[in-house]
């Protein structure tokens, strides 16, 4: 559970109240009630679809070869690589963004080059993670579990500064609805954990050899990790979005900053103020890692994919190929910090569809299309969460039209 937990919880939970609470109390109100069946529903059917190969020792990508065919296990290949890419280009940019903040309003300095700050903090993170690649994975895991204390310690320490002035927007159900259905791929990015799902079925399903005492565990510790999940999130969600104006909101969305960042910048108490930034800093810095890392091993698995299939017999220089991918990483990661593209815009536009589809869509489509999986069918949740899917997919052309 706490792994499944480690995996949600990242630098995405920072940026979720400034959409969520753009629109007033009302809409983050329903959001959280429907939060939980729409996180819960979409990783449980994730996993009885890992859960359903043949192969106990098969992932993700072997089971939909399965029963999809290889071209499909390689198209979900390419996926999997195009929904995490983008979480480490946006890293970047948020990383360089809470530093310019921190050099500007705590420290009171000039701000320097944006091209060159981005260089030193992504030149940065990609030694740290090169140098000691093993020890900095463990040093990770073991972050989120203050990063967890530090959001609940966040969340009660902002109560005294509850103004409520969300509550003072006017009430309007047109408007209500589109902050929902704009708010929902931040959303699925704050909560989502199905980067583990794979590792966490097949582990089970090794475990546990009765399929279905292992359906049942898995589909519990699934909802306990949901349950913790919406504890966390959404205290620090709300009581950001209630010790915050809506213009503080817009501003952190205008700024392309996470939420911390402008809780600094206004806070009237000067230690919060310097530690608020460096808690940022640390949440987006760790999730980085994952990332960095997700990201390179998709790009090498893509590469060394087609390398098979038009040159089986030539040897691949993986030496080469280990040196290429992470050039490659690290010039985009530092180009993106330098570009400032709009962190919020980018989960919406890039990363979320490809993850909605992966998740919410694909496992749908197998308990509709594979016969083993036909008694999962359950109408009214899986019309759910389709139209989940779909507002995830279509909120960032929807939002450009609106």
């Amino acid at each position: 559970m706490m792994n499944l937990f480690g995996t949600a919880v990242g630098a995405g939970i920072l940026y979720l109240p400034i959409n969520a609470g753009a629109g007033g109390i009302w809409p983050l109100i329903i959001l959280s009630l429907l939060a939980g069946p729409m996180v819960w529903l979409a990783h449980r059917n994730l996993v009885r679809f890992c859960l359903a190969s043949a192969n106990p020792n098969a992932n993700i990508t072997g089971t939909v070869s399965e029963y999809f065919g290889s071209r499909s296990g390689k198209v979900l290949t390419l996926a999997y690589f195009m929904s995490i890419y983008p979480i480490m280009l946006l890293y970047g940019i948020g990383i360089t963004n809470v530093a310019m903040s921190y050099i500007e309003y705590q420290l009171h300095w000039q701000p320097p080059s944006r091209l060159l700050l981005s260089f030193i903090l992504v030149s940065i993170l990609v030694a740290i993670m090169h140098i000691g690649e093993a020890w900095m994975l463990r040093a990770v895991k073991m972050m989120c579990y203050p990063l967890v204390a530090i959001l609940l310690c966040i969340s009660l320490y902002l109560i005294p500064q509850w103004n409520m002035a969300a509550f003072d927007q006017p009430f309007n159900f047109h408007d209500m609805l589109v902050t929902l259905f704009l708010t929902t791929p931040l959303l699925i990015f704050s909560f989502n954990h199905s980067p583990a799902c794979s590792a966490f079925a097949r582990a089970y399903r090794l475990s546990i050899p009765d399929r279905q005492q292992c359906e049942n565990k898995t589909a519990l510790i699934l909802k306990r990790n949901t349950v913790l999940l919406l504890v966390v999130i959404l205290s620090f969600v709300f009581s950001c979005v209630l010790a915050l104006t809506p213009a503080e909101l817009q501003q952190a969305k205008d700024l392309n900053v996470p939420v911390l960042s402008v809780l600094a910048n206004r806070t009237g108490e000067s230690s919060f103020g310097w530690v608020a930034p460096v808690i940022a800093f640390l949440a987006i810095a760790s999730s980085f890692f994952g990332v960095y890392l997700g990201s390179l091993e998709g790009l090498q698995g893509l590469i060394t994919q087609q390398w098979l299939t038009h040159n089986k017999h030539k040897p691949l220089n993986t030496a080469a190929l280990r040196r290429g991918t992470v050039l490659f990483c690290f010039l985009t990661c530092w180009l993106a910090g330098y570009a400032n593209w709009s962190v919020i815009g980018m989960v919406q536009m890039l990363v979320v569809p490809i993850l909605a589809t992966i998740l919410y869509l694909m496992p749908l489509y197998a308990i509709y299309r594979v016969s083993n999986l036909r008694h999962y069918r359950n109408y009214f949740l899986d019309f759910f969460t389709l139209i989940v899917g779909i507002v995830a997919i279509t909120a960032f052309v929807a939002d450009k039209l609106l």
